[in-house]
Parts: C-alpha cells; sequence; structure tokens
C-alpha cells in the first residue's frame, strides 16, 4: 500500500464520518427522514468509524493488535452491508409484498420492548420501501451498500500490510 496502517484506518475513519456527514444533510437540510433499516445502517457506520479511529490512535506494533483490528473493522462493515442488502431488497419488491408501515420510531422507543424495537429496525418496515433519493439509478442504500463493502475490503487489506 501506498500509506501506513495508521493513515489508512484514519482514512476509514474519515470515510464512516463523510457517510455520517452526508446522513445528517439529508436529514436535517433536506428533511428526508430516516427509516428503521437507515439508522440502523447509521448505527453501523458509526461502529465502524470508531473501529477505524481506535485503530488509528492506538496504532499497534503488535501484529496481533493490527489484525484485531482489522477483523472488527471487516466484521462491522460487513454487518451494516447485510443490514443496506436488506434494504435494497426491500426497495425493490412489488408494492403488494412491500411490508405495512409501523409508528414513527420515537413511538416505537417509548412504547415497544426493546427486542422488539431492534427486530423492527434491522427487518425494515414499509416505509423502508419507499426510495427518496438516487444518484446514477443507485438509492442511498445501495451507495451504503457499496461503501460497506469499500470499507470492509480496506480493513481486510491491512491483514496483508506488514
Amino acid at each position: 500500500m501506498f500509506f501506513s496502517k495508521r493513515i489508512e484506518f484514519f482514512l476509514g475513519f474519515l470515510a464512516c464520518f463523510s457517510m455520517l456527514a452526508v446522513g445528517a444533510y439529508f436529514q436535517f437540510v433536506e428533511e428526508l427522514e430516516p427509516c428503521p433499516l437507515c439508522i440502523s445502517q447509521r448505527i453501523a457506520i458509526l461502529i465502524t468509524g470508531l473501529v477505524f479511529l481506535a485503530a488509528s490512535i492506538h496504532n499497534p506494533k503488535s501484529t496481533l493488535g493490527s489484525r484485531s483490528y482489522a477483523i472488527f473493522g471487516a466484521i462491522a462493515a460487513l454487518l451494516g452491508s447485510a443490514v443496506s442488502a436488506r434494504h435494497v431488497w426491500l426497495q425493490n419488491l412489488p408494492a403488494d409484498e412491500v411490508p405495512e408501515c409501523s409508528p414513527g420510531l420515537s413511538y416505537i422507543f417509548e412504547n415497544f420492548p426493546l427486542a422488539e424495537t431492534i427486530k423492527l429496525m434491522l427487518n425494515g418496515t414499509g416505509e423502508c420501501a419507499d426510495v427518496l433519493w438516487t444518484l446514477f439509478g443507485l438509492s442511498i442504500p445501495a451507495w451504503t451498500f457499496i461503501a460497506f463493502i469499500g470499507l470492509a475490503i480496506l480493513s481486510l487489506m491491512q491483514l496483508k500490510q506488514k
């Protein structure tokens, strides 16, 4: 690679930070309300970014330390890609197969048990099937899926680097 592991992990963190900033822009400036799967993806981006930031700050000298960060970063990114893939799948369902919409997330957090809330956040609901924005024919979850795969690759590349 061209950069040290520390720099590459920091670049991964900056990518995650940028993704969260774009999500905030869409939510607060463009007023696109995030669905449960969008919020789940943001949590996965945050966790992935925190792993990358910790790896960058810690900059472990041992092979075991850097491999651990690389594996944890890849796992976080791959879990996020699974949520994104589910979201893209929901967006491409025929209209008659889309699940029903749920009450708002604030209502769910206040009135449902934690296990049910997590299930709703990971399975998605009817509002998750709405495509509110596209770029080059790809929705936000599709771009997020691509970004997660890139972050997983970046993280796994650290396993080969000496």
